[in-house]
């Protein structure tokens, strides 16, 4: 369980996970030693998976972030899932309680490449059943991880 101090460290690490233990230190009221000993334990612990960036994908030419519900027969599921999560374009691949359904998120540049990736790497996979697809229109909160 977290006590107040580690909730602390990890809401200002989710604000900016390249804050220095200096400047944490300063904010939560400890030392820098123990602001880095007390994040290297909830590394240890696996609270902290991984320490990384957001990148703004429009910037790099990917205007589209289409989500797609995928049902696939539960016999190809797996093969299915390994298959679209070697895929590059794919940015999220989760199993969702239902029919074995797929949620993916991907990202490209415009909707000729969504077009491109629907026939080149869904619906050419034997065991898809059924494809939704859902194209963002506008982002009003985006979070990843848990609230604390």
């Amino acid at each position: 369980m977290l006590d107040h101090i580690d909730s602390h460290i990890l809401k200002e690490l989710t604000k900016n996970s390249r804050v220095s233990y200096v400047d944490l230190a300063k904010e939560i009221g400890l030392s820098r030693v123990a602001v880095k000993e007390r994040i290297d334990r909830l590394v240890e612990q696996g609270i902290i998976e991984q320490f990384s960036i957001v990148i703004n994908s429009e910037k790099l030419g990917k205007k589209i972030s289409a989500f797609l519900e995928i049902d696939v027969d539960p016999k190809h599921l797996e093969r299915v899932a390994g298959t679209l999560a070697e895929n590059e374009l794919v940015a999220v691949l989760y199993q969702m309680t239902g029919p074995c359904r797929l949620h993916m998120h991907i990202l490209v540049e415009d909707h000729n490449a969504l077009d491109q990736f629907l026939k080149d790497h869904i619906y050419s996979l034997d065991g898809i059943v059924r494809v939704e697809s859902h194209v963002l229109l506008r982002r009003f909160k985006s979070h990843d991880g848990i609230n604390l």
